[in-house]
């Protein structure tokens, strides 16, 4: 057994790889760089976990979702395995905590996002710590031609010069060659080097339906489909209008966006992983990390932007194997509601302009000023107070990311965080003295370990419960102890950050070039229209369509779409295998022309003239240069 297997059993319980995790990992452990393809729950994380877990040092994660960067951390820890996390939520105090960490070897994984890698703090403590692999996940991110570029993934670049021969690991869910070939360019691989798994999912039978009501068709698939299903739609005000329509016609839903309280979302996403709540109706929040291999249906009510987001969603679908189904409910209205979202997502640069000024008259950023500074940022209140459509302005705000003047992270939750700063005998003294914060400090230690060499998360509802008093007793006390320098002390709070990634420029200097915004601009056309052509196909196989998307070409029809479905319903599935009979041992004999063809079959013209359309979209056989038929 060999020692990745080893580690492979000992901390995930598993006995073998899955397809081409093996492969990367190797790869990773001969030290070159290597970029990984791997479908949405393809297992990507153990790919550098578990080389990680065998050699001596630390790995750097990089990861642009916070939320997941949480989850794969608690998950390391669950397993006994040291790992942290550093994100612009944080205070400089705990970063600098987290990172005294990785200094002296107490930490296998630090877990990053990209904006932070160029702050002084992290560029300085990195260069004493011991690391042996660099690990990017979304790393199509880093790619001017991926349908998610981040201008902070550009930094990563610097860790490869800070950290000169460590090997890179880059991953993605989806990428098509242009982006694969640029990612590998863009982190300065010394050769290319390529693991791809296939993106088919011969148990995933894609289908769209043209259905104006869209709800009745809804019940109608949930109520044959009795497992687990995900539904997709646009916007949190419909998310909640469809669990409650579900709910009134006895299926089991509830909904989740972005919008909610980490603790309902993590309540209701454990309901459905544990098989109380059927659906789950969501936003494209809901998915980043779910493992719940049991799904058996995923139904977009609305058309996602990208054939690439649509493709990550859909395949939430049947990841044990068994059949699942991706359903696309599609009406005329849909196009034109798809189309619109052009000028939402790219707003006319003066307006882009006009927001970044507002921007900075908001958090009262002088020009010249604001290098590196985080900013708590509320979007709701900004438009507000500056007359903006949230659309316009949300997306004027990705524009000036894309150009390199600010960064805006997700709208995060973040919990108390508790850190005494006084060593025991102090803290003794204070509480002798201080007789009636005594109880709080004892209930405090008794509760929660760490308190004394790190910021530990506190959960204020459940200490209340368990002293009987009011939540804000607790926080007047915390108050008190802040005050007299015993514990630092971080409130909770919601809120996204925008990070200044240069000083406020006047507006003159504002620049963004072709590849920020014009041919970004029509690149997001040709998607928005791949995607209406995939709605509207009725001729090419739904799953052939997505995998020639992604590069792998000459992919064979699944059979199982509504459109494969359809060809072969028209022909009749017995009279079709006895054609395709004939036309194989006619074949196997010489190649022959389509004319020779129905001259020597005993079936009808028209029928065997659909049976070799099908064939040759089957790859089954294929047309020679005389123009002559031939077996593939």
């Amino acid at each position: 057994m060999s020692i990745y297997h080893k580690i492979l059993k000992k901390y995930w319980g598993y006995d073998e790889f899955r397809s081409l995790q093996e492969d990367i990992i190797l790869s990773v452990a001969e030290g070159r760089d290597t970029l990984g393809l791997m479908p949405t729950g393809g297992g990507k994380s153990l790919t550098f976990q578990v080389p990680t877990m065998a050699m001596e040092g630390l790995c750097i994660v990089v990861s642009p979702l916070v939320a997941l960067m949480k989850d794969q951390v608690l998950n390391l820890k669950e397993k006994g395995i040291k790992a942290e996390l550093i994100y612009s939520g944080l205070t400089r105090d705990e970063i600098e905590v987290v990172l005294n960490k990785c200094l002296y070897g107490k930490n296998k994984f630090l877990y990053i996002s990209p904006e932070r890698i160029s702050t002084a703090i992290f560029q300085e403590k990195l260069l004493n710590m011991k690391v042996c692999l660099i690990a990017i996940d979304e790393s199509h991110c880093i790619s001017q031609w991926g349908y998610d570029f981040r201008p902070s993934y550009l930094k990563i670049v610097q860790l490869r010069e800070l950290l000169p021969g460590i090997p890179v690991l880059a991953l993605t869910a989806t990428a098509t060659p242009e982006v694969v070939d640029d990612i590998q360019d863009r982190l300065g691989f010394e050769k290319k080097n390529v693991f791809r798994k296939s993106f088919e999912r011969s148990n995933l039978s894609y289908l769209v339906r043209n259905i104006e009501d869209k709800n009745r068709y809804l019940l109608k698939i949930l109520r044959k489909q009795k497992g687990s299903s995900v539904v997709y739609v646009r916007s949190r005000k419909k998310c909640k209008e469809i669990a409650e329509f579900l709910k009134l016609s006895q299926i089991k839903a509830e909904y989740y966006h972005a919008g909610l309280d980490n603790a309902v979302k993590d309540m209701r996403q454990q309901r459905w992983r544990d098989g109380i709540v059927q659906v789950m109706v969501a936003t494209n929040a809901f998915g980043m990390g779910i493992d719940k291999s049991d799904v058996r249906t995923v139904v977009h009510l609305d058309l996602p932007d990208t054939l690439e987001a649509y493709f990550q969603e859909a395949g939430r679908a049947g990841r044990d194997g068994e059949r699942a189904y991706a359903v696309l409910l599609y009406s005329n209205p849909d196009k034109v509601q798809l189309l619109k979202r052009i000028k939402t997502s790219y707003p006319e640069l003066e307006t882009v302009k006009r927001v970044y000024q507002a921007v900075g008259n908001f958090l009262q950023i002088a020009e010249g000023a604001g290098k590196d500074a985080v900013f708590d940022f509320n979007l709701a209140l900004f438009c507000q107070k500056f007359k903006f459509n949230v659309l316009h302005a949300f997306n004027s705000l990705k524009i000036l990311q894309r150009a390199g003047y600010l960064e805006i992270t997700d709208d995060l939750e973040h919990s108390t965080k508790l850190h005494f700063v006084v060593n025991r005998d102090d803290l003794y003294r204070y509480q002798i003295e201080n007789k009636q914060q005594d109880e709080f400090i004892k209930l405090l230690l008794r509760t929660y370990t760490g308190l004394f060499t790190d910021y530990v998360p506190v959960n204020l509802e459940s200490l209340a419960y368990r002293k009987k008093v009011n939540i804000k007793v607790l926080i007047d006390n915390l108050k008190d102890l802040s005050h007299y320098g015993i514990i630092k002390y971080i409130p909770r709070k919601k809120t996204p950050f925008i990070i200044y990634t240069q000083e406020r420029l006047p507006l003159k200097y504002l620049r963004f070039p072709k590849e920020v915004y014009q041919e970004r601009k029509e690149r997001f056309i040709d998607k928005i229209n791949a995607v209406i052509q995939y709605a509207e196909s009725t001729d090419v196989c739904r799953s052939k369509m997505l995998l020639e998307y992604f590069g792998q070409l000459n992919a064979s029809n699944c059979g199982e779409c509504d459109i494969c479905k359809e060809k072969n319903k028209s022909i009749g599935s017995k009279l079709y295998e006895n054609i395709q009979s004939e036309v194989k041992a006619i074949l196997a004999k010489e190649e022959s022309s389509v004319f020779e063809l129905v001259e020597l079959s005993q079936f009808p013209e028209k029928k065997l003239l659909e049976v070799i359309r099908v064939m040759m979209d089957n790859d089954e056989v294929k047309t020679s240069e005389n123009n002559k038929i031939r077996l593939a």
